[in-house]
C-alpha cells in the first residue's frame, strides 16, 4: 500500500500529451486551449470615451471657460471627428472614438444643456478623465491566452473579441466509465430489496462532461469471462477506462487480475487513505491509462477528483491551483492514514474560507455528498486536527 503522495507521484508520470483539434468558438467552453491568442491589434483599439457626455479642451476649462458651443455629435461607431473651434465641445457617447483636440470628458450628470450650449457645473475636472486610452490595457501582439487555459465565458469573449472563429484545443480521450456488481440495476427499474440502482457511472460521466470530455458507459456483471470479453474490447476502442467496483478482495473483484491478464501494467493498488483505500491504476504498453476506483459512491467521487482530475490536467498541459480551507472544529481520525474529511465550505466575515465537518455514515453515504462540499485532506502523521488549521481541499461544488 502507497501513501497519496506516492500515488499521485506515480500518476503524473503517465501523463502524455494528447493531440490537439480545431473546433469552432462556439465548441470549446469547457476545452482546454492548445495555442497562444495574442491580441491582434491594441485594447482598446483607440482612445475612447467611457461616459456619456461632451468632449473639450482641458486647457480651455483651465483659462476659466465654463460654457462650450456644441459643433457635433461623436457617436460610437463612428469616425473620429474634430473639436474644431476654440471654447467648443462635442457631445459624446460611451464607447466613441475621442475626438480630435479633445482631452477630457464631461459627463452629462456635471453639465447643463441649454440652446445650443454645454455649461460645466462641477469646479474641477482632471486631465484625460473618463478616457480610456488606447493600448492602456493591452498592446498588439501581447498574449492574452495562454495553452494550457481551460476556457470560460471570459476566454471565450476574448477569443471572439481578436477575430479567432476557430480555437486548436487539447483532444479530449475517448473515454469509457463502467461500473460492476450483480446488486445494481438500470435507473430505469425498480430495485428488489437486495439492489440498487447504477448511480458512479452517471455521477462520474456528469463530472467528465464538466471537464470538456465526452464518454461512453458500460455496466458489466460479476462474471469473470464476460469482463475479460468486455474488458478486451474496449482497451482496443477507448483511450482512457474509469471503472468502478470490483476492485476490493472480495471473491468477486475480478477486476484487477483481469486487467493484468489483459496487457495493462498494475502501477499500483490501495492507497494508505480513507475512504478510498482500494484504488487502483494502471497503463497499458501503448499509453491508454485504466483507473479502477472503488464501488462505494462517496470513495469513487473522491478518487475522481483527487487522483484522476490531476491526471487529465497535467496531460491537458494545464496548472491546477491548489485550495485551501481553515478547519472550524477540532476533529480526530485514529486510523494512520489520509484522511479525506467530507466538509462544507463557507467565507467568514474576514474573507477566509473555512470547512465545517459533515460526517455521514461511511463511503456507501451517498446522499451526505449533498451536505458537503469538498473533501479536506489530513495528513497521515497525525490523529488530531485543530480548529483554525488550514489544510488542502479537493472541491467539487461551488460556494452555495
Amino acid at each position: 500500500m502507497i501513501s497519496v503522495e506516492q500515488a499521485v507521484a506515480t500518476i503524473l508520470t503517465y501523463t502524455t500529451p494528447f493531440l490537439t483539434r480545431e473546433v469552432e468558438l462556439q465548441a470549446a467552453l469547457g476545452k482546454v486551449l492548445a495555442e497562444n491568442i495574442t491580441a491582434d491589434r491594441d485594447f482598446p483599439p483607440f482612445d475612447r470615451a467611457t461616459m456619456d457626455g461632451i468632449a473639450i479642451r482641458f486647457q480651455d476649462f483651465q483659462q476659466g471657460q465654463r460654457s462650450f458651443e456644441i459643433e457635433a455629435i461623436a457617436a460610437a461607431g463612428k469616425p473620429q471627428c474634430q473639436l474644431k473651434h476654440p471654447n467648443a465641445c462635442l457631445e459624446i457617447m460611451t464607447g466613441a472614438i475621442l475626438p480630435d483636440g479633445a482631452d477630457v470628458i464631461i459627463r452629462y450628470e456635471d453639465v447643463e444643456i441649454k440652446d445650443g450650449k454645454a455649461f460645466v457645473t462641477v469646479p474641477q475636472l482632471t486631465a484625460l478623465q473618463h478616457i480610456h486610452l488606447q493600448g492602456e490595457d493591452r498592446k498588439q501582439g501581447d498574449v492574452l491566452l495562454k495553452r494550457g487555459t481551460i476556457l470560460g465565458a471570459a476566454e471565450i469573449g476574448i477569443a471572439a473579441t481578436v477575430g479567432k472563429s476557430t480555437l486548436m484545443v487539447v483532444a479530449t480521450p475517448k473515454a469509457l466509465i463502467i461500473s460492476s456488481g450483480d446488486e445494481l440495476i438500470p435507473i430505469h427499474e425498480t430495485p428488489l430489496t437486495y439492489q440498487i440502482r447504477q448511480s458512479n457511472n452517471y455521477a462520474i460521466q456528469a463530472i467528465l462532461k464538466s471537464w470538456g470530455i465526452e464518454s461512453d458507459t458500460l455496466h458489466l456483471p460479476d462474471d469473470e469471462e464476460v469482463i475479460k470479453t468486455n474488458l478486451a474490447f474496449s482497451l482496443q476502442k477507448y483511450d482512457f477506462l474509469i471503472l468502478s467496483g470490483g476492485v476490493s478482495e472480495g471473491k468477486y473483484d475480478f477486476i484487477p487480475k483481469t486487467l493484468s491478464a489483459l496487457g495493462v501494467h498494475p502501477h499500483f493498488h490501495k492507497v494508505a487513505q480513507k475512504p478510498g483505500k482500494p484504488l487502483w491504476f494502471g497503463t497499458t504498453a501503448t499509453g491508454k491509462v485504466v483507473f479502477a476506483l472503488p464501488g462505494n459512491p462517496v470513495s469513487a467521487f473522491l478518487c475522481i477528483y483527487r487522483y484522476v482530475q490531476i491526471w487529465w490536467l497535467a496531460a491537458a498541459g494545464c496548472n491546477q491551483p491548489l485550495q485551501y480551507a481553515r478547519l472550524d472544529e477540532a476533529v480526530e481520525f485514529k486510523a494512520p492514514v489520509t484522511y479525506f474529511l467530507q466538509v462544507r465550505l463557507r467565507q467568514d466575515e474576514a474573507g477566509y474560507l473555512t470547512a465545517q465537518p459533515i460526517f455521514g455514515h461511511g463511503s456507501g453515504d451517498l446522499a451526505n455528498l449533498l451536505d458537503a462540499d469538498a473533501f479536506m485532506e489530513l495528513p497521515k502523521d497525525r490523529n488530531r486536527f485543530e480548529a483554525g488549521e488550514v489544510h488542502l481541499i479537493w472541491r467539487y461544488r461551488n460556494l452555495r
